[in-house]
């Protein structure tokens, strides 16, 4: 049985992820780390910080708060030899820079998105990628997202413009030539590739890739209508994780 501490656990996800995880017959969550304390720890014990923790009851942290919290789980998870699962986003690059470091010595899971639909959807855009002139993303979240473009977005236009390198596909011409507004087309993420935010209360996370082609079009849009979305894909992380060391960027790899 996995033994698991979950990093940001007084959070909204933080709460579903001890509740999904702690139904899993093969896990058991014994720890909550958060410097509020949470609503429901269950049969958890509560941690102010990861250096709190008794390394010899936890297998795997889950981290899903701050990306200043990832660089101390990530250290504390090296220091103890404890895996560790990533899904907080915006992460800049000294703070990706200390979850790569730490998966030198433990195994780590970083992903953008643990939605399995997520997953999946970014896996058909890559697949018609080659066979449309242009594309573009609108990505949608609640209003207590502080990050933008979504961490999934980013994910997303990387694996579209990998396939259309590899179909040798030309770099996508900006039509528009006059703006009333300035930043009214989104941003560039890379070879033409628009890629708009919206934040609006009452959503949770949604996205939409649009293709268009001559005299056609392709959307591919996936929702997350409750954060209980994510939980499939922590638990397959933990479950698929090598038992070693070594980075894992997503849960793509795991999903067949």
């Amino acid at each position: 049985m996995k033994r698991i501490a979950i990093v940001g656990g007084a959070g909204r996800m933080g709460q579903i992820l001890a509740k999904g995880l702690g139904e899993q017959s093969d896990f058991h969550v014994t720890a909550l780390v958060d410097v509020h304390e949470p609503r429901d720890l269950g049969s958890a014990v509560y941690a102010k910080s990861v250096d709190d923790l008794d390394a010899s009851s936890v297998d795997v942290v889950v981290d899903f708060s701050i990306p200043e919290s990832v660089v101390a789980s990530a250290n504390w998870c090296a220091a103890n030899k404890v895996a560790l699962v990533v899904g907080t986003t915006g992460l800049d690059t000294e703070q990706c820079a200390a979850v790569i470091r730490a998966s030198e010595s433990i195994a780590v899971v970083l992903g953008a998105n643990f939605s399995l639909g997520a997953v999946l959807s970014e896996r058909f855009a890559a697949q018609a990628a080659p066979y449309f002139n242009r594309v573009e993303v609108i990505e949608l979240h609640h209003d207590d997202k502080v990050d933008a473009p979504s961490g999934t977005s980013i994910e997303a236009v990387r694996s579209i413009l990998e396939a259309r390198r590899r179909a040798n596909l030309p770099e996508i011409t900006e039509p528009t030539t006059r703006f009333s507004l300035e930043g009214s087309r989104g941003a560039d993420a890379g070879d033409g590739v628009r890629i708009h935010s919206v934040r609006l209360p009452g959503l949770v996370a949604h996205q939409e890739i649009l293709f268009g082609g001559p005299g056609e079009g392709l959307t591919i849009r996936h929702d997350s209508y409750d954060r209980v979305s994510y939980v499939p894909g922590v638990a397959l992380a933990i479950r698929s994780m090598p038992t070693t060391c070594g980075l894992s960027v997503g849960i793509d790899g795991f999903v067949k």
